[in-house]
């Protein structure tokens, strides 16, 4: 009788959790970058946008600098406010 193969799931490496954490801050640089782009285009402020998304400007500066990963609802809020589709700001 063959024995069955069981297949074994294991937790990612450390290397590739590593990886995949360095991979979400990039993500997460270039869509703060991205918004700090279209905002100095259209001559806003951080306390504009701001107030534009009821959010603190200490809350905006972290999404610019890409310390915070903020919800989808959050980033649709901020495309509006911004006046671009959402997909310009999630675009790579």
């Amino acid at each position: 009788m063959a024995a069955a193969k069981i297949a074994v799931l294991r937790k990612p490496t450390s290397k590739a959790r590593q990886s995949s954490r360095a991979t979400g801050r990039d993500s997460l640089e270039k869509l703060g970058e991205r918004v700090r782009a279209l905002r100095h285009q259209r001559n806003m402020t951080q306390e504009e946008l701001a107030h534009a998304l009821s959010l603190s400007v200490a809350y905006v500066s972290l999404i610019e600098r890409g310390g915070r990963n903020s919800p989808y609802l959050t980033v649709v809020a901020i495309a509006r406010a911004l006046g671009v589709p959402t997909s310009k700001l999630c675009e790579s």
